[in-house]
């Protein structure tokens, strides 16, 4: 009969946590008999796991020294976290480019009735919300880290929106996902001005060993990502006074459409959009008193939705 897999892992981290371990520790820690503990430790050996064992007074069980387990041995209840991690992150758009393979083989080792109960899950399992996202590759991320975390420089070369690739040199702050897409918070050396970038149009990176810029004091990669967001050149540029307080406002935009600024009057709004029949409706949809500044195309836009709800009442 075949030991079961998390018995085995449970003994192999008593013999990479201890130098020597009896037969008698063993089958306590585990709830088993001494002769179930010596066909585990035969099992181990088969696999290729060198378990010395040691008669006599003081004896016991322990691991050929200099011997290193593999880096990552998961119990069946880690490897289905794992496995529902990898899923939502997917479906979520916080993937990597390699997350499809890591979740074939954490399958192939999973035991059959666990491979099972999982599979299931991942079939039946539904999100409120599910991204298009840009996946990146996890080298990719693993760079960008290493640099933010060493404080170096990196060379890129960065394709804009329209296509345009220029090399660059920037000082890297942090990463931020936002709605399926890596963005990378720096300071951009070429333009001299913090500047967010979409980490899958990077290429060629590199990190240097040149010290990075420090952030200025302060610094929040979130929120500098979301202000940048918020002032894509759309078409139209619009500002409405809302009667709101900051934080009120705040609580009923999404903080990568609008920048926010309180006035004497209340909540200054400031966006840029495509479609100000759009915007007609988001003004409509939080529920309080607002004056237009600019365009003047909007009033048109809110007095044509006024009439449109005036006339399904």
């Amino acid at each position: 009969m075949r030991a079961p897999t998390s018995r085995l892992l449970q003994l192999l981290e008593l013999l990479q946590t201890r130098p020597l371990t009896t037969g008698r520790e063993i089958a306590d820690e585990l709830g088993i008999d001494r002769r179930t503990v010596r066909r585990y430790v035969a099992t181990l050996q088969e696999l290729g796991i060198p378990v010395e064992g040691e008669r006599g007074v003081g004896g016991g069980y322990r691991l050929q020294p200099g011997f290193r387990l593999p880096p990552l041995m998961l119990a069946d209840d880690e490897a289905a976290a794992v496995v529902l991690g990898l899923v939502a992150a997917g479906r979520l758009g916080l993937g990597t480019d390699g997350a499809d393979g890591a979740l074939a083989k954490i399958h192939r080792v999973l035991p059959e009735g666990v491979r099972r109960r999982v599979e299931a899950l991942e079939s039946t399992l539904e999100l409120t919300t599910v991204v298009e996202g840009a996946p990146i590759a996890g080298t990719a991320a693993l760079l960008l880290a290493e640099a933010i975390r060493r404080r170096r420089r990196i060379r890129t070369r960065y394709r804009t929106f329209e296509g345009d690739e220029t090399q660059r040199e920037l000082s890297p702050y942090g990463l931020v996902v936002h709605s399926g897409r890596w963005y990378l918070a720096a300071h951009d050396h070429w333009r001299d001005d913090l500047r967010t970038f979409r980490v899958d149009r990077m290429r060629e990176t590199v990190v240097t060993e040149s010290q990075a810029l420090g952030p200025p004091e302060g610094f929040d990669p979130v929120a500098h990502v979301r202000s940048s967001l918020a002032r894509v050149p759309w078409p139209w540029e619009v500002e409405v006074v809302l009667d709101l307080a900051p934080s009120s406002a705040a609580q009923r935009l999404n903080a990568t459409l609008a920048e926010l600024v309180e006035t004497d009057d209340g909540t200054l709004l400031h966006m840029r959009v495509s479609s100000l029949d759009w915007m007609a409706g988001v003004l409509a949809g939080l529920g309080c008193g607002f004056t237009i500044r600019k365009p003047d195309e909007l009033r048109a836009s809110v007095r044509a939705l006024a009439q449109r709800l005036a006339n399904a009442v």
